[in-house]
């Protein structure tokens, strides 16, 4: 058969059975940009998450909450060395997403240790101005003037520690401010003997003896009875709706999201404001990161026998008795809730924050030392002798999910810093990375340094008045 009269039978063959050439060749084109794309597509999603997908518009928020609107007007009580300051930063996450506006202090505490004064607060317009969704910085609480600023359907919360564990961290972090604290060689010499270092005369000692028994407004020097004791679990009740406890924080979240009404991802966190521990490799896994040998001599020996222990739960007796009486509470409400119930909904938290860790930090997720952390403006700052540590975000993050990650790590005073920029775009001054010194010292006490005119000021420069103790109501 001639050469030309086959090439006419196969056209003649491919148009009439398997269609015109042309579509041939555009189905081929077709299929090769689909496979190029998908290529594409497998090797970016590899390092870069979709634009599209927000780590914080998950499908699965936890079991449905029902028909509850979720509460916008939330007053924290922020105490001192309970965690406070990962619940503070659910906080500013859940506020500046939807934009709502904060009570912030004028410098980076509301007059600590000083009781709270409304006119701390930057922007305050006077008693039923109700200008204000979330307060949750530092302060000692005083209700009266708390009111002043809060709308009356305001929640109110806050969160308690053991004593032991709270003295422990108190001793490495405020050695160098509480006078007590600087004279022990130990925190077990402290407890020994406590009366030998402490001083009540003396400022900042607040902090070596019933801090929050302090933090709560009343006072931490009364001598323990019970009725005193039971007394002041009656104030803190007839104010706070929900006591969470620091030992069982994932727990403390469950029931603080359906307190609020909040979806699951509201209440997901990381870890903020750890401290650096003595080196264990025997330990290594631990979320927190450990210290070099060469540095652990450095940081304050913390070591305690049960003798020691109980010493101090005697010497801060009245917050031994708070923390007895709002861990009771806090296990009848989760016994109300449901522990099965309760089981589930801590395991799909964990879940969740293992995930967001893999999405968003390096290190696996672990706590690294500030140096360490390239962006200056999220390292957290360094108080005492103990390191704080913070979080690297993962590179190559696309700007929706980096912003969102970004939230969870930001440190408070940087994210206070931001906040106030937002709320006060004309007076506010630029974020930084860290606060200058004076604010280090502020509200930590006597490194405050004096006034003109001889008085103590505040680390945002405002002058401090003797410290004074609000009377149970």
């Amino acid at each position: 058969m001639p050469f030309r009269r086959r090439a006419r039978m196969v056209r003649w063959l491919v148009c009439t059975r398997w269609g015109p050439l042309w579509l041939w060749k555009a189905l081929l084109v077709c299929v090769a940009f689909a496979f190029a794309g998908q290529l594409l597509g497998v090797i970016f999603n590899k390092t870069v998450p979709s634009a599209g997908r927000s780590i914080l518009s998950a499908p699965d928020q936890g079991p449905s909450l029902g028909s509850c609107r979720p509460h916008t007007h939330i007053m924290f009580l922020k105490t001192h060395k309970t965690a406070s300051s990962t619940v503070l930063n659910m906080l500013y996450r859940f506020g500046e997403e939807r934009g709502l506006r904060f009570a912030l202090p004028l410098g980076y505490q509301l007059g600590y240790p000083l009781p709270f004064n409304a006119h701390r607060v930057k922007g305050y317009r006077g008693p039923g101005a109700s200008d204000f969704h979330i307060m949750g910085n530092h302060m000692r609480f005083n209700r009266a003037e708390v009111e002043k600023v809060m709308p009356s359907d305001a929640f109110y919360f806050s969160i308690v520690r053991d004593p032991v564990a709270l003295a422990e961290s108190s001793f490495a972090y405020y050695k160098e401010v509480a006078p007590a604290f600087r004279k022990a060689k130990s925190l077990g010499e402290f407890a020994d003997n406590p009366w030998k270092f402490y001083d009540a005369r003396l400022r900042n000692n607040h902090y070596a003896r019933n801090l929050l028994w302090f933090d709560f407004g009343m006072d931490h020097n009364a001598n323990y009875s019970i009725p005193l004791a039971r007394h002041g679990e009656k104030v803190i009740k007839q104010v706070f709706k929900l006591i969470l406890v620091s030992e069982y924080f994932d727990q403390s979240m469950i029931l603080l999201r359906h307190a609020l009404c909040w979806p699951l991802d509201a209440v997901v966190s990381f870890s903020l404001n750890a401290r650096q521990q003595k080196s264990d490799r025997s330990s290594s896994s631990s979320w927190v990161a450990k210290a070099a040998p060469s540095q652990a001599k450095m940081l304050p020996n913390l070591s305690l026998t049960d003798e020691q222990r109980e010493k101090l739960r005697e010497w801060n007796a009245l917050d031994w008795a708070l923390y007895q009486a709002f861990n009771r509470t806090f296990w009848e409400k989760i016994q109300r809730f449901g522990l099965a119930r309760m089981d589930q909904e801590v395991a799909l938290l964990r879940t969740r924050r293992e995930d967001l860790a893999r999405l968003c930090l390096r290190d696996g997720g672990k706590p690294v030392e500030a140096q360490r952390i390239r962006d200056k403006t999220i390292r957290p700052f360094q108080s005492g002798v103990v390191k704080i540590l913070g979080y690297e975000l993962q590179p190559r993050l696309d700007n929706a999910t980096r912003t969102a990650c970004l939230r969870m790590i930001r440190p408070e005073i940087q994210y206070k810093d931001v906040l106030d920029a937002k709320q006060f775009p004309r007076s506010a001054a630029p974020a930084q990375p860290a606060p200058p010194d004076s604010k280090a010292r502020a509200g930590l006490g006597e490194r405050a340094g004096l006034g003109e005119g001889g008085g103590v000021r505040d680390w945002d420069g405002s002058h401090l008045k003797q410290n004074q103790t609000v009377k149970l109501r």
